[in-house]
């Protein structure tokens, strides 16, 4: 079964990948940032340590590089765009973004657990 290739510029996936993710970017962070609260919480007043200025730059620093992992939706998002399942794809990327923060919560509930805090 053959189907018709759809022919997108760059520019077009780019520019929609963009709308897409970005927007998306606020709960992401959210996310991440109730399961470092979450943790601290929880294990208060074990993880009052982590709590202070060296802390919370080790944090900035974390959050950091969780935005960085974030931008590799867009090696999956644009490609995917440029190909002849873009239709498809629209209809699905969301399943990516939660897979992603589920993976992005999922390391950041371990590495509060056993890095930072050492329960």
């Amino acid at each position: 079964m053959a189907t018709s290739a759809v022919s997108v510029p760059l520019k077009d996936a780019l520019t929609d990948a963009l709308r897409y993710w970005e927007w998306r970017r606020i709960p992401y962070n959210l996310v991440l940032a109730l399961v470092v609260t979450g943790s601290i919480a929880h294990t208060w007043p074990r993880s009052s340590p982590v709590v202070s200025l060296p802390g919370l730059v080790f944090f900035f620093v974390l959050a950091v590089i969780a935005n960085v992992c974030y931008t590799t939706a867009y090696a999956v998002d644009v490609p995917l765009q440029l190909s002849e399942f873009r239709a498809g794809w629209h209809r699905w990327r969301w399943a990516l973004w939660i897979l992603g923060t589920l993976v992005a919560a999922l390391l950041g509930f371990y590495w509060m657990g056993d890095e930072v805090i050492g329960t």
